[in-house]
Order: structure tokens, then C-alpha cells, then sequence
């Protein structure tokens, strides 16, 4: 073609679009979200706390899944820091948080998005749209729930460059399953719980030769904590099939 070649490996899936992703949390030394019961106010220090709330404020977008929503009922606010609000990303297939939810009142839901699936009726979206938060109707992965791959791409189409994903546990785990984590910032605390609500699950990992590697890491103390901050690289070896490219461009907003 005029002289012109390139070198393309047609077996790789090219990248779609996608804000950076940092993945921000608080645990305890022995690696739980919670207690085994959902307790989990407050596992952080203080410091740590304000730390977090810096960490909003230098983001685009944050977000969550849905449990968390309708578990701690969260402002997703900077409030202990200088610094604008991002945008509240809440990942709820079926739908189920509260209209009465922190996300969604006192003025909040212009400034709020939810991703779901065609699960959920046209007249429950009309509910939330109707308080003014959006809603985007995305595809599904393999099992059922919001497509991560899509939602990051339309969050992209949105013009948010980063976002920062405080959890749940199984937000946490599903990123990692499919690997869309750039950042990991873990506040570790000096707590141990024994039982309760692990950070990450089943990532379908057998051999270290699998494990995902963080590198230029920092530890710094707030407080009684220590804040683990590094990126996150992962092995050549296939991520796990969680979910697929396809239909990513099939996205409703509201």
C-alpha cells in the first residue's frame, strides 16, 4: 500500500478508550473491607480519612457499586479537603438503590450517573432521571451485571480522563478480574478482624507466575495507617472471561 507497512497482530484486542483508574480503599492489616456483619465506619484513621477525601478532589469520576450505595449510603463528596466534587458513578444493574439515597438528594443528582442494564424498567429509570441524575443503559457481562469495559467507554465518550473506584468488594474484584486498574491506593490500619468481607476475592489466579505485580510503590504513615500507593501491572498470561468487547458501542444515556 504506497510502501507503507505496519506490523499488526490481529490475535490482540485493540484497547477501547478509557479513563485511568485508580482503585482506592481502607482495610484492616488481615485484608477485610468490613466485618463480617458490614461494619466498616471507620476502619481508617483520621488522616487517612482526609487523605481519602484528597483523592476525590484530584479525580474526574468516582465510583461504586451498588452495594456500597445501599450499605453506607455515601455523599461521594470532597469534604475534608480542598477541592471540586467528581462525579458520582454509581454501578447498580437491577436498579435498587433508594430514591432517598445520599447520591440523589439534597441537590446531588444532577451531578450523579447510573449505570444499568435492560433489567430495569423505562419507568424506574424515568424515577431517577426525573431527580435529575443520568442514566446509562449498558451491556451485560457473562453474568449478568453492567459491563465494565463498556462503562469506562462511555464514561470516556463523557470526558472523564480518571476515575477513582472505592468499592465495594466486588467492584474491587470484578476491575481486577478484567484488568481495568491502573492506580492501587490501600490505606492499610492497624486492626485485625479474623472474619469479615475480604477486599478482593477469587481473581482466578493458581501459579505466581499469574499474580499481578505493583511497582513504584510508596508507603507513607497517616496517622495510626499506612497508605500503600503503586501501579498495577499485570502477566501476559489471559485476563479471566468475565466479559467481552462486543456491544460495547450499545449504550443508551438518559
Amino acid at each position: 500500500m504506497n510502501g507503507i507497512t505496519k506490523d499488526v497482530d490481529a490475535t490482540k484486542p485493540i484497547p477501547m478508550p478509557r479513563p485511568v483508574v485508580t482503585l482506592g480503599y481502607a482495610q484492616t492489616l488481615d485484608g477485610r473491607l468490613a466485618t463480617s456483619t458490614g461494619s466498616s465506619r471507620w476502619i481508617s484513621a483520621p488522616e487517612s480519612l482526609r487523605f481519602s477525601h484528597e483523592l476525590r478532589a484530584e479525580h474526574d469520576a468516582i465510583m461504586v457499586g451498588a452495594g456500597t450505595v445501599c450499605t453506607d449510603d455515601p455523599r461521594l463528596t470532597v469534604r475534608l479537603a480542598a477541592g471540586r466534587n467528581p462525579l458520582r458513578v454509581v454501578v447498580d444493574s437491577t436498579l435498587r438503590t433508594s430514591l432517598t439515597a445520599a447520591v440523589l438528594t439534597e441537590g446531588a443528582a444532577p451531578g450523579t450517573v447510573f449505570a444499568v442494564t435492560d433489567r430495569v424498567s423505562a419507568a424506574k429509570r424515568d424515577k431517577v432521571r426525573a431527580l435529575g441524575a443520568t442514566v446509562l443503559c449498558l451491556p451485560t457481562d457473562a453474568g449478568g451485571r453492567v459491563g465494565l469495559i463498556a462503562l469506562l467507554a462511555a464514561l470516556h465518550q463523557m470526558g472523564i480522563g480518571s476515575v477513582l473506584v472505592e468499592g465495594g468488594a466486588q467492584m474491587i474484584t470484578a476491575l481486577l478480574q478484567v484488568r481495568l486498574v491502573d492506580r492501587l491506593v490501600v490505606c492499610i490500619a492497624p486492626k485485625i478482624l479474623g472474619s469479615g468481607i475480604e477486599a478482593v476475592g477469587d481473581l482466578g489466579i493458581s501459579e505466581l507466575a499469574g499474580a499481578m505485580i505493583v511497582t513504584d510503590t510508596s508507603v507513607t504513615p497517616y496517622g495510626a495507617d499506612l497508605v500503600f500507593d503503586g501501579r498495577v501491572e499485570y502477566p501476559v498470561t489471559p485476563a479471566m472471561a468475565v466479559e467481552s468487547e462486543e456491544g460495547v458501542g450499545c449504550v443508551t444515556a438518559s
